[in-house]
């Protein structure tokens, strides 16, 4: 009952009457070569409670142990052990841009045997590789699991996902990305959702800020910004006097659904035509109860089944053929929906067949 409740007030929310708002253009678009770069490694978690991976089922813990072992001096050779406080893990990471030699950054470390639980484990020196397969920081430190398990003799109880766990800082950047920022002569934003409208309007905000041509849009996704123009001293100065300008964005209208859990979102921008709805229900229900006849006591008779079989068709109460005239927002549509009291799911259904018979003027997006 909750979530339908909240999905209802965010409805009626949007029935109120829409002001424009600004946005800064950092906040719309990113700089071309200012990115953050995946790192994965493979590496091993100790000190786990009985927890650990079963070698028997996961040959590959036993071998990096007894690859990391050796590289310590321990000869392992023809040993045959088992212990169960180990578990091997994948480590995964981001390293944010401008990452200088010696920062550091948080990872996630997630179990890929049989491990149960990672809580109370340590991760022990992992390096961690980029896509060209370069070293570009290490791993090491306690693991903090997301969850919690408990088990007895009859019964296991798991709350949360207790091999997958987190190191804050875990990790320490030994490489840094080769990218001198300072000797750009030229900017490209690419705006997160390219739009002819928003690009033109950076533009123009960005010449009016400078004081001449400076930004120049390509297209719908990309403004190029001559730095030479700007005046600026740097790049880094250039994108200071940039990036806290005021844009007022515009998107195209989209409503978005979740079935799952009653959900809808619109835009303020969508609109529908002239169309006429009618919604109702049927629901049919059947019941099998089959009767065993059984044969009188001592004769040769066979116990048969009888099959019985109830039927039944309920119609559930809906909303009369009502039309809606051109030009309605869909948040006046929501409104009325709202005042008949059709539910969430219900409109769901009716939006569904308002964007099929054309009348839907967004893009719908169904989740």
């Amino acid at each position: 009952m909750l979530r339908p409740l909240i999905a209802l007030i965010a409805l009626l929310m949007l029935t109120l009457p829409a002001t424009a708002q600004s946005v800064r253009i950092k906040d719309l678009v990113e700089v071309d070569g200012v990115r953050a770069n995946d790192l994965v490694g493979y590496g091993l978690v100790v000190g786990l409670n009985g927890t650990g991976d079963g070698l028997r089922n996961s040959p590959f813990t036993e071998e990096i142990m007894s690859n990391i072992l050796e590289r310590l001096g321990v000869n392992v050779t023809g040993e045959q052990f088992r212990p169960r406080n180990v578990a091997a893990v994948l480590v995964t990471g981001r390293l944010p841009p401008f990452a200088r030699i010696g920062s550091q950054i948080d990872i996630t470390v997630s179990a890929i045997g049989d491990a149960k639980s990672l809580l109370g484990g340590t991760l022990i020196m992992t390096p961690l590789n980029a896509a060209d397969g370069q070293i570009y920081a290490v791993a090491q430190g306690t693991v903090i699991a997301g969850g919690v398990e408990a088990e007895g003799d009859a019964a296991r109880v798991v709350q949360g996902v207790p091999t997958a766990g987190v190191v804050p800082s875990g990790a320490r950047v030994e490489r840094e990305v080769e990218f001198d920022f300072s000797q750009l002569s030229s900017l490209r934003l690419a705006l997160r959702e390219p739009d002819f409208t928003t690009a033109a309007r950076i533009e123009d905000v960005i010449n009016r800020a400078i004081g001449r041509q400076a930004a120049t849009m390509m297209d719908a996704g990309t403004i190029t910004v001559n730095l030479h123009a700007t005046g600026a001293p740097s790049p880094a100065r250039a994108i200071v006097a940039i990036e806290n300008l005021s844009v007022e964005p515009q998107r195209k209208a989209r409503v978005v659904v979740d079935q799952r859990s009653g959900t809808i979102v619109m835009g303020a921008d969508v609109r529908i035509s002239r169309v006429a709805v009618s919604q109702g229900g049927l629901t049919l229900r059947i019941e099998e109860a089959p009767l065993a006849i059984q044969p009188n006591p001592f004769s040769e008779g066979e116990t048969v089944i009888v099959p019985r079989t109830g039927a039944a068709i309920e119609e559930e109460p809906g909303i009369a053929l009502a039309e809606v005239p051109t030009g309605t927002s869909l948040s006046e549509v929501i409104a009325g929906l709202n005042a008949l009291g059709v539910s969430p799911r219900d409109m769901i259904d009716i939006l569904k067949s308002i964007k099929a018979a054309g009348a839907l003027h967004a893009d719908f997006v169904v989740m």
